[in-house]
């Protein structure tokens, strides 16, 4: 493989303007502070459009592409969550971006933030200065569904539920079809993951769960506590599963996220003392 080549393999993983900025974008690699954020199973960066301008110059938010969607179509997605998260971790590195960071996942890409920051931690990498988990169960109660095993119209109809697809929106519900092999790729890495009993990660935690979110309770999402030993705080939003693709919550969720990355900028890496804290 080419130097060329081995670049674009790279930058793959992190779409512009983590590969190269954009004018008036903050840079990565300069940056204060380095939002990671992972997208839900099936998903792609696009669910994060439009945070960075939320979230302001003191923050880049760094949307992780995973192989099998967008510009890295052609590439077999990955259906076993270990070596995803290495993957990710490698990525990660090589950019330069296991300093002053933060993690932030949803449903799948909870898990897959969680697993990051477990290898990072395993290779002795700097831990995320937070890490920000929404509409996801806690890791050690995942393993109890089988949706990647549905037919399409079953898949369809589970996602339907959740909020995901409109009955009227035959665009979308075309492109969902399209991503139908990604999307099973990403639930058979989920629904086939078996948390490994280790010790719980030492950075603040932010757990995000929602009102009409069956598989993402908020007793569900109230257990990641039991995975860190610095502070934890859940805050329960209005919406379904997908809250965050639009409407008041998704604007609750990038304030609350401001809120908390603004004070990480002006606060020393320090380990924060352990809370509960529950927002309604």
């Amino acid at each position: 493989m080419s130097p060329a080549d081995l670049l674009a393999q790279r930058s793959a993983w992190f779409p512009r303007p983590v590969a190269s900025p954009a004018a008036g974008r903050p840079d990565p690699a300069t940056a204060p502070l380095r939002l990671v954020c992972f997208p839900y199973a099936g998903g792609t960066v696009s669910a994060f459009r439009g945070w960075q301008e939320h979230l302001g110059d003191a923050v880049a938010v760094v949307p992780v592409q995973l192989p099998g969607r967008g510009l890295r179509l052609r590439e077999r997605p990955f259906d076993t969550m270990t070596p995803l998260a290495e993957a990710v971790a490698d990525a990660l590195e090589e950019h330069g971006l296991v300093h002053d960071y933060a993690l932030f996942g949803h449903s799948m890409g909870a898990l897959l933030a969680y697993e990051v920051a477990c290898v990072l931690r395993r290779r002795a990498r700097p831990a995320p200065r937070h890490l920000f988990v929404s509409g996801s169960r806690a890791p050690h109660l995942y393993g109890d569904r089988a949706d990647h095993a549905l037919s399409d119209a079953g898949l369809r109809e589970v996602i339907r539920d959740l909020g995901g697809l409109d009955d009227a929106d035959t665009l979308g519900a075309a492109y969902f079809d399209r991503r139908l092999p990604v999307l099973r790729a990403d639930l058979r890495a989920c629904e086939r993951y078996g948390w490994q009993p280790r010790p719980p990660l030492d950075c603040p935690t932010t757990a995000f769960s929602a009102t009409e979110d069956p598989i993402a309770t908020p007793e569900m999402v109230e257990a990641w506590r039991h995975h860190t030993t610095g502070s934890f705080l859940r805050r329960h939003l209005p919406g379904n599963h997908f809250f965050l693709n639009g409407g008041p919550s998704r604007d609750r969720l990038l304030a609350h996220l401001g809120t908390e990355l603004d004070a990480l900028g002006t606060t020393p890496h320090r380990k924060a003392t352990r809370e509960a804290t529950w927002t309604f």
